[in-house]
């Protein structure tokens, strides 16, 4: 051959090599195991969950699952997403789940998670999510589900952009550190300032709002109930509603600091509340927020604390410590997983540490039972309390 047509051969080979590259890393990325996923709860029962995952190209949604590992039922959506969410029904309680996911030629590790109890329901809260500690403790309590008081990350623009109102690298991070907590028990997050930041605050309120009100990352990651900023789930079995509310800064509204919904008399917040608590024939109501209990309480002429204190307690995820106050017989707790920041004490505090610490709620049927321990990471009591059913109820 001539040596032009060698040089011209060779030339050709090398061209191609970024086309072959780059099938073959196609190929790569497309059969690349799913290993980032977490649970929730899109029903207003435990009758059914929520399996999430995200995949870098776009594709079906199919979760594998069942009472072995055969997983022997399919849930399948066709559609082409990045980003899934598929809601699965659980015919049977107090039984183990396994399943795995996949979405075209990607599958993801099998995984297992517990259906709803029959004897015995542990939930753990957590609030101040930032420093991502060991939660060791936590997964010991083997809870049933996991809720949150607010600020689940640390903002959403530091890991993006300023002004990025749906970038959800914040809270892909927060699952990627707790991998297996988030496969195996379903999470009901609460929303808190942080969670809605999308650019830096500054001294002062500056031209632009710093917080997206809608929380759009955050109801785009999260598949919750109703309007997902705001919502409630109820466990029938164990007499128990619980509410999230969106509350938090609530000295900063009507400017550009300004971080939660309306929440004041007449508001489609309050009214919504009101309603819910006028209603509810659940002998247990767990309220939880983002917002100083001292704060929140006596706003609206007192109509936060009247409707509060018609459930069984009321928990927040303000400030960085471990408390718990009384008012008229009604308790408040404040819970955070970084426990050792400034305190702003409750007047009516009958409890505070300073503290890393969550709360575990366990409920029992026969009888009618709520207790309530505030837990430090390491897994002692701090405080512990049992909360009795509502009167009439």
């Amino acid at each position: 051959m001539e040596p032009k047509a060698v040089a011209s051969l060779i030339a050709q080979i090398v061209g191609l090599l970024p086309t072959v590259a780059g099938v073959v890393g196609a190929a790569e990325a497309s059969s690349r195991a799913i290993d980032r996923i977490w649970l929730t709860h899109r029903s207003h029962d435990p009758g059914k969950i929520v399996v999430n995952w995200e995949t870098e190209q776009a594709g079906d949604s199919v979760v594998h699952y069942g009472l072995s590992e055969a997983c022997e039922w399919v849930v399948r959506k066709h559609e082409s997403v990045r980003l899934h969410h598929v809601e699965i029904p659980l015919p049977r309680k107090g039984v183990r789940y396994h399943y795995w996911v996949s979405t075209g030629n990607r599958r993801s590790a099998l995984a297992s998670f517990k259906g709803c109890p029959r004897a015995r329901l542990r939930v753990a809260v957590v609030a101040n999510w930032q420093r991502k500690p060991k939660l060791d403790a936590i997964e010991a309590d083997d809870p049933h589900l996991l809720l949150t008081a607010g600020d689940n990350i640390p903002n959403l623009w530091q890991v993006s952009r300023p002004g990025a109102r749906d970038s959800l690298e914040a809270y892909r991070r927060l699952v990627a550190a707790y991998p297996g907590l988030f496969r195996a028990i379903p999470v009901m997050p609460v929303l808190g300032n942080h969670d809605h930041q999308m650019r830096p605050r500054g001294p002062r309120p500056p031209a632009e709002p710093v917080y997206d009100i809608e929380a759009s990352a955050f109801r785009r990651f999260f598949e919750l109930p109703d309007d997902e900023w705001k919502w409630f789930f109820d466990v029938p079995d164990f007499g128990v509603r619980f509410i999230a509310l969106d509350i938090h800064h609530i000295s900063d509204f009507a400017t550009t600091w300004q971080s939660c919904h309306p929440f004041e008399k007449g508001s489609a917040q309050l009214e919504w509340y009101r309603d819910l608590m006028e209603t509810t024939t659940s002998p247990f109501v767990v309220t939880l927020y983002n917002e100083r209990n001292a704060a929140i309480r006596n706003r609206a002429g007192g109509m936060w604390h009247n409707l509060f204190s018609r459930g069984s307690i009321a928990i927040s995820g303000f400030g960085y410590y471990a408390e718990r106050a009384e008012v008229n017989r009604f308790p408040y707790y404040n819970v955070s997983l970084s426990g050792r920041g400034d305190r702003y004490p409750d007047p009516h505090s009958t409890f505070i540490a300073s503290k890393d610490n969550y709360i575990l709620l366990t409920f029992t049927r026969q009888p009618p039972r709520m207790a309530v321990e505030l837990k430090t990471l390491s897994g002692s009591v701090l405080h512990r309390e049992e909360i009795r059913p509502r009167a009439g109820r």
